[in-house]
């Protein structure tokens, strides 16, 4: 499994700490995650808290796995008065590209208390497999020179 990967990406989380700049709704902030092989799957396991299920989108196309989620600011009547917003806010978006070993057809997302869970199977193809060696002719035979 190959990961997209940007240089950019901590400077880009690092000037956003200084300068307290929350997400951004043009541009997508990039989402925590983790992946490991576990036997026969790859699991890849994203931090998504505040985000609800509907605003997750997962795409296959190409063997690039695009995960697309979205935050937005809790609905208040005029009586409330925000008196701190840190909480990133917008769009976050993850690409990984897929090995052509993994099979991208059947994977399985779950999401449960703000983590969503791939669970993504290696193909059958690419799974290590036995040849059988057949035993040939015990005859003797005769070479013509």
């Amino acid at each position: 499994m190959l990961m997209r990967t940007d240089p950019f990406r901590e400077l880009d989380r690092l000037t956003q700490q200084a300068l307290g700049a929350s997400g951004s709704w043009s541009r997508p902030t990039a989402m925590p995650m983790d992946a490991y092989r576990q036997g026969d799957t790859y699991v890849v396991v994203f931090d998504l808290p505040g985000v609800s299920s509907e605003a997750i989108e997962l795409d296959v196309e190409r063997n690039v796995l695009t995960v697309r989620a979205e935050r937005r600011p809790p609905a208040h009547d005029d009586a409330v008065e925000v008196q701190v917003s840190e909480r990133p806010l917008g769009v976050f978006s993850r690409q990984l590209f897929l090995g052509d070993t993994l099979d991208s057809d059947h994977i399985d997302a779950q999401y449960d208390a703000g983590v969503l869970t791939l669970r993504i199977p290696i193909a059958a193809a690419a799974k290590p497999r036995r040849i059988e060696v057949s035993a040939g002719s015990q005859s003797p035979r005769e070479i013509d020179a």
